[in-house]
């Protein structure tokens, strides 16, 4: 029997199973799978020795002649769930060296993700010192019989990942009620960091095939609209990349591959991506908001002879190009382009992606080349030209989907600019290659529009930076965040007074993350599953991390992280040089603490921290106690602080605020309010008219000690 069914799955699944040889360890041995359909068990019975029992419910079991019939037989363990002597009968089974297969989820999943597990299974193991074999049923929630929302197929294909043997870490001088906890917590990084691994493993291994494999299995879904009400299909998409692909690579000339792109949040930025990676090219993501300055420095240093842009956006955004051309870098404008595709390319075009999708790839990427060159935000110094690869972004992509539970109904709503990390790659390339239909829009300073926008169009999840969400709630009805299921915060430390603000006003609870450019960019976020106040989130799966101690911190270090999702490398060459010589190693120049579950506390910035009087003060730290501590001035109030030398203290404290009502009084006061040390109070207060912030949202401090100098 067990042979006819290893046959049928793999005729009708293309079912594959690996690393069995973990299934022949003796027991005690707890096999935990994840658990999205009804036929979990078809899959893993096929592999496993008649002598394996499969965990069911006796109570469930009674509904039906055929729920009896498969879950009550010689190869089942049926249990009371609600019994509290359900446990201790697996115990006692597992302690006579029997085998068991446990779903610890105890239900199926309804997202098709990995939902909570019981703890259950943490005091199984706790008490039974069992070995642990887990196993990531992969397509399993794209099967028909599979409960959750989300896109499925007749005959999807299914693989099995079992892992090695593993033995559970022995918690030791903890209660029971402690240890199960961290059982279960042990339990679910291993099976979240095998999914991970897996997906990595044996899924497309650039952005583009990524795109497409998802593309073809709803070529007709709506996934990308943007401000101009233009709605493109997956396949429509797909074509839009086609064609302009292949007059992009007509028109691109010379030896190098980079492109630079200089486009607002519309529809013709991911298009381009795509049509560029088509064809082999790097695009380069040009930051319009950091001035025609900077923005020739970073064309230089990535040495870009062509930059495609649009008429339209550059006399709307009143940029001077002229440096560029004076420079002899040629400006392709997407206008152009679009006028020289005949009907008959198109006609043609539709043909192609119609009998096949993945012919729209005509250069086969791979996953170790650069996918694109990013720019890092130059608040503290010069920018630095950041490469990613297809690896680098699929892993991060891979690395928050691992621990989210998305649903293909999901709407993603991204005003946050595609030049900065943050937008690109969890805003626009992750619902790509995940299937969620994503809105962007140009500018995420229109904060009347944005909300407005958002309840309209019945978004669920959004992306925001602190400063930005600060501008949205002082602007926005309480019934526009109605249909918000997820807000994520990013790119700058999340204020208290602005998490309380969307609290009270929306009933939302922001879950903020971590990151940097060379991250790809999410180094750990807070999810439902696995939140915790104050911190920055949890370390995402395969990500290793370690601290290196600073004279006069107590609590942390800097911190350091490695992993499949940091960059390539600079193309700043001592920059890249410093990245190389750490071995994998990147420096984020943060000062954090990681607690023993994996939580990031950011303490502040090794470059935002003063010594005064010998003593480390994070001036971060100091501006997020006076976020919003002047509500009588109202919302738009901002206090931002920088350090200057002082002859007695070694650093003074500046508060610069672009509220003149604002008092040194006042400010010592919200400082010492906070239960912060009196070193930590500004010794001056400085106005001025508006606290210059970057494209992203962050305040520029650069920009700010200039004008500081001047008043």
């Amino acid at each position: 029997m067990k042979t006819f069914l290893r046959i049928l799955v793999r005729l009708l699944f293309r079912f594959r199973a690996y690393n069995t040889s973990a299934l022949t360890a003796p027991g005690p041995v707890l096999l935990l799978p994840n658990h999205a359909s009804w036929f979990d068990w078809l899959f893993l019975a096929v592999c496993l020795d008649d002598d394996w029992k499969f965990v069911t419910s006796s109570t469930t079991a009674q509904t039906s002649w055929f729920h009896r019939k498969v879950m009550i037989n010689s190869r089942t363990f049926p249990i009371e769930t609600t019994s509290p002597y359900a446990v201790k009968r697996m115990a006692e089974y597992l302690q006579g060296g029997g085998r068991l297969v446990l779903f610890a989820e105890g239900r199926l999943s309804r997202t098709g993700s990995l939902m909570k597990l019981f703890d259950g299974t943490g005091f199984l193991l706790f008490k039974t010192h069992a070995k642990v074999v887990t196993c990531y049923l992969r397509g399993i929630n794209r099967i028909r019989l599979s409960p959750n929302p989300n896109y499925k197929r007749m005959f999807p294909r299914v693989t099995a990942h079992f892992s090695d043997l593993l033995t559970p870490p022995i918690p030791r001088d903890v209660s029971t009620t402690v240890a199960r906890s961290m059982l279960t917590e042990w339990l679910r990084d291993t099976l979240v960091r095998q999914q991970f691994e897996a997906e990595m493993a044996f899924g497309p291994g650039t952005i583009p095939e990524a795109i497409l494999e998802r593309a073809s299995d709803e070529s007709g879904k709506i996934i990308l609209e943007d401000a101009t009400l233009q709605r493109l299909s997956y396949e429509r998409l797909v074509l839009g990349a086609h064609l302009l692909g292949q007059k992009l690579a007509q028109k691109l000339s010379g030896p190098s591959d980079r492109v630079g792109i200089l486009l607002p949040n519309v529809n013709g930025l991911p298009v381009s991506l795509l049509g560029l990676w088509f064809h082999g090219k790097v695009p380069a993501v040009l930051n319009y908001s950091s001035g025609t300055a900077t923005m020739m420095a970073c064309t230089q240093l990535a040495g870009l002879k062509q930059i495609v842009t649009s008429r339209k956006f550059i006399e709307r955004a009143k940029l001077n190009v002229q440096p560029f051309l004076d420079c002899g870098v040629e400006l392709v404008y997407l206008e152009d382009l679009r006028e020289k595709i005949s009907g008959t390319e198109k006609f043609l075009g539709l043909l192609r992606v119609k009998l096949s999708l993945e012919s729209a790839l005509h250069v086969k990427p791979v996953s170790t080349q650069t996918a694109v060159i990013l720019f890092t935000s130059g608040s503290e110094g010069v920018p630095k030209g950041v490469e990613l690869t297809h690896a680098n972004l699929l892993a991060n992509i891979r690395q928050m989907l691992g621990i989210t539970d998305f649903v293909d109904s999901d709407r993603i709503f991204n005003a946050l600019p595609l030049f900065h990390s943050f937008g690109l790659s969890v805003g626009t390339l992750l619902p790509l290659v995940r299937g969620l239909p994503v809105f962007i829009y140009p500018s995420p300073l229109h904060f009347r529009v944005v909300p407005t926008i958002f309840y309209d169009y019945n978004c669920t999840i959004m992306l925001g930076t602190n400063t930005f969400l600060n501008g949205y709630a002082r602007k926005a009805h309480p019934y526009d965040f109605r249909s918000l299921r997820y807000m994520f915060a990013g790119a700058e430390k999340l204020q208290e007074a602005t998490a309380s603000l969307w609290a009270q006003k929306f009933g939302v609870r922001i879950l903020e993350g971590y990151g940097a450019t060379e991250c790809s960019p999410c180094v750990s976020l807070n999810t439902p599953l696995a939140p915790k106040y104050g911190s920055a989130g949890k370390l995402l799966p395969g990500i290793e991390w370690k601290t290196e101690p600073i004279e006069g911190v107590t609590n942390g270090g800097r911190l350091f992280v490695r992993g499949p999702n940091i960059m390539k490398g600079y193309l700043n060459a001592d920059a890249n040089e410093k990245f190389k010589a750490m071995g994998g190693w990147y420096d984020t120049g943060d000062i954090a603490e990681i607690d023993a579950s994996g939580f990031v506390f950011i303490r502040g910035r090794m470059k935002r921290f003063a010594k005064v009087s010998g003593e480390m003060v994070s001036l971060s730290a100091v501006e997020d106690a006076l976020a919003g501590a002047f509500p009588q001035y109202g919302l738009r109030c901002q206090v931002a602080v920088i350090a200057q030398p002082d002859e007695d203290k070694g650093e003074k404290l500046i508060a610069v605020s672009n509220e003149p009502k604002v008092t040194l009084e006042e400010i010592r006061a919200a400082v010492k309010a906070k239960g912060l040390s009196n070193l930590c109070a500004p010794r001056e207060i400085k106005t001025v008219r508006e606290i210059p912030k970057l494209g992203t949202g962050k305040v520029n401090h650069r920009e700010l000690e200039k004008m500081v100098a001047t008043v």
